[in-house]
């Protein structure tokens, strides 16, 4: 099976600078990069399948590389917490794409974005005079968009920075099943293998949580004004975004709403909208239909994406 090398990069902060991870699939030197980056409290990890599939699909001329975003994952954590936030994440993506680059030119940059990954994606692909190595040819957003619903906000802080302390995986995996439900259905093998990466071990055994708790401090500071207040820029962002972009959402999503969707995809970039039924927030792009939908996009020609509809459900 194939598996991605572990690498890492230095990034500048205000206390210094710290290390983000990423793991990379593919050649080294493959032209075409395409960056997919996680959720909230998740990790690079989360990926593997969708990498897998496009490295079978786009072949040799294809790299993946998949972020642990600083405080997640392997990545080091941050000593001031209030830079848990999308403008380091952002400056931080930068950098690898920098490094990335000086090892390999890179001809050809996609994003592939879930949840605040998708966030940090508009960041790059909207805002003028961005050093990207080249410009950002494809842009998935995976259920999100420029308007965050307070409530799924409010759902996600009565779990995050709660770390815990597990005496198996199994046991991590059963827990965060029961805040997690929203990413649709998953078999149990399935979901015990999503979970693998999500926990490391404890020097006095059992398991916990791979991130830095301390990333829960910024988003409880954070109220319904304040929320909606970054909306305008959020939108001033989108509205910026040149690359063709696919926008997914769970026809259940809590974060998504249809309303935004639909304004989205009549403003910005005009995305193709793909839904899919039974899920939440958000996709896990684990599912076949998920897989499918983004790799299709990613791959085929700008004629075959001019000629699909525009907007369709999974």
């Amino acid at each position: 099976m194939t598996v991605p090398t572990l690498n890492y990069v230095s990034c500048p902060d205000a206390t210094g600078s710290h290390r983000m991870a990423y793991w990379l699939w593919g050649a080294s030197d493959a032209p075409h990069l395409v960056v997919c980056a996680h959720g909230l409290s998740r990790q690079g990890r989360d990926f593997d399948t969708l990498a897998r599939a496009l490295l079978a699909a786009g072949g040799p001329g294809v790299r993946v590389a998949c972020p642990d975003v600083v405080g997640r994952g392997r990545s080091e954590w941050l000593r001031d917490p209030m830079g848990y936030g999308i403008p380091t994440y952002a400056a931080d993506m930068l950098q690898m794409l920098g490094q990335l680059h000086q090892e390999a030119p890179v001809r050809t940059l996609d994003w592939v974005g879930t949840s605040m990954g998708g966030l940090i994606g508009m960041a790059l692909a909207g805002a003028p005079h961005v050093p990207l190595p080249v410009p950002l040819r494809r842009l998935v957003l995976n259920d999100v968009g420029p308007v965050i619903q307070w409530a799924a906000l409010q759902r996600i802080g009565t779990y995050l920075g709660h770390v815990g302390r597990f005496e198996s995986v199994q046991q991590a995996a059963d827990a965060m099943w029961q805040v997690s439900q929203g990413f649709g259905p998953h078999a149990p093998e399935a979901w015990l293998a999503l979970s693998q990466a999500m926990v490391k071990p404890l020097p006095e055994g059992g398991f916990t949580l791979h991130y830095d708790p301390a990333i829960a401090v910024p988003f409880r500071a954070l109220d319904e004004v304040a929320a909606k207040a970054g909306q305008a820029a959020l939108w001033q962002l989108y509205d910026g975004i040149r690359a063709r972009t696919l926008l997914l959402r769970g026809a259940q999503s809590d974060l998504l709403s249809r309303e935004t969707a639909a304004e989205m995809c009549r403003r910005g970039p005009k995305p193709r909208l793909v839904e899919f039924a039974g899920v939440g927030h958000a996709p896990t792009l684990i599912a076949s239909d998920q897989v499918e939908a983004v790799t299709g996009f990613l791959l085929a020609t700008d004629t075959a994406i001019d000629e699909e509809p525009h907007s369709g459900t999974g």
